[in-house]
């Protein structure tokens, strides 16, 4: 490869990188706008999490039809539309009127969010399957270290817009920090005039039918990350949240400093993912006994918190203890299911079998939102945390079928290349 294409490839890369990141900051910022300002005007966690109910099934409907989408248009076109859908949504939600009927307002709310979680799946999908095509050629043996720059780097600024959320909240209002985040994201779009046109595209037709991966790696990995997504966010999205603004009485600063920094930290552990592995490890790519590890270790961890929380443990250390546990392994569990679906993913296929691997994600993370309103309405977090562990323990099961990715279809894993 030349010189002249590997810079461009770069310039691609950091391309859609800078897209990626700075629709992350606005997700989690909006996220944590909502959740606190609704929790604050007195709606309880089943309501609550039903303004997230749109936003996770469409979410669902936008990997399964993204992937084909992006094959048949380019990834340039996905990409930019999420994060023009994004502002959108954002601006629709600061006409909200806090004078509407509740129904009338959580309707509202569901529909913008329904256009929110397309946005973000659109440049979830967008950005990852962009990856595996503009690495550059001699990075490709490190493209575990690649997806994992990507992916931690995006989870830390989800840390960060947490409490950009909180913050914008609490310093100028509801209103205030939906226009400043449309307005911020708005002239981030220009950026995309520079990628190429036909980045992801493929001329032959896709059918209906190969939307639905005939990949038996692809189906199992898909299966595992939806209960591993699911056991996050069944305490994250509205249980833990609501737990430490009404329980334990934290600030709006407190509640989203705090998981700023448990997302931020969990960034950092999958950015480094790579190197730790390679360093502690064999120093080969993850295998399907890698990823069996990691999950069945997760298991542990939420239920030990709870046994801590029902044995009358101070709640503050346990919960920033056996959360800063949790999101560590966690970590390492996603960077590894981020590597393993592009290893066992041709190029010509890779918007396909990453939109379908993704709608596994949304399904898991839908799930999630609405047992967390469910089960904390009635059980609280301690519930949140044994339904976590039981979602843990079958995702472990179904990664026991997983087989190593072959040296021929996968991409090889460098030692040496880890920051």
């Amino acid at each position: 490869m030349t010189a002249t294409a590997s810079n461009t490839n770069f310039k691609n890369y950091i391309l859609v990188t800078l897209a990626y990141w700075g629709f992350t900051v606005t997700d989690g910022a909006l996220r944590m706008l909502v959740l606190l300002y609704f929790n604050n005007i007195g709606y309880t966690p089943i309501q609550i999490a039903s303004l997230f109910l749109f936003y996770e099934i469409f979410g669902v409907v936008t990997n399964f039809l993204g992937g084909w989408i992006g094959s048949q248009l380019g990834l340039k076109v996905t990409l930019y539309s999420g994060i023009g859908l994004q502002v959108f949504a954002l601006v629709m939600l600061s006409f909200l009127n806090p004078s509407w009927a509740q129904w009338a307002a959580v309707g509202y709310v569901m529909v913008a969010q329904a256009f929110s979680g397309v946005a973000k799946d659109l440049t979830k999908m967008s950005s990852k399957s962009a990856i595996r095509l503009v690495v550059p050629q001699e990075a490709q043996s490190s493209l575990f270290k690649w997806v994992a720059v990507l992916t931690g780097s995006k989870n830390a600024l989800k840390g960060v817009g947490f409490f950009v959320g909180a913050a914008l909240l609490a310093s100028v209002g509801f209103v205030g920090a939906l226009w400043i985040m449309a307005a911020g994201l708005f002239l981030l779009m220009f950026t995309g005039l520079s990628l190429p046109k036909g980045m992801g595209k493929i001329k032959a037709k896709v059918k209906f039918t190969q939307l639905f991966s005939k990949s038996q790696e692809i189906n199992i990995l898909s299966a595992a990350r939806f209960f591993l997504f699911g056991s996050r966010d069944v305490w994250f999205v509205v249980g833990l949240p609501v737990f430490l603004r009404s329980v334990l009485g934290w600030s709006f600063y407190q509640v989203g400093g705090f998981l700023a920094c448990w997302v931020i930290g969990y960034g950092i552990v999958q950015f480094s993912a790579p190197a730790i592995l390679q360093r502690f490890g064999s120093g080969q790519p993850p295998q399907a006994k890698t990823i069996q590890f990691w999950t069945f270790t997760l298991t542990i961890v939420p239920a030990a918190i709870a046994i801590a929380l029902q044995s009358g443990a101070p709640p503050n250390i346990v919960i920033v203890v056996g959360l800063t546990v949790f999101g560590l392994v966690f970590a390492f569990n996603s960077a590894v299911h981020s590597y393993l679906v592009l290893a066992f993913t041709a190029d010509d296929d890779v918007a396909l079998n990453v939109g379908f691997y993704y709608m596994a994600n949304s399904g898991g993370r839908l799930a999630g939102t609405v047992l967390s309103g469910l089960v904390y309405q009635f059980f609280g977090l301690v519930g949140c945390l044994w339904v976590s562990t039981a979602l843990v323990l079958a995702a472990g099961a179904i990664s026991i079928k997983l087989p190593d990715p072959q040296p021929s279809k996968t991409i090889a894993w460098k030692a040496g290349d880890g920051d």
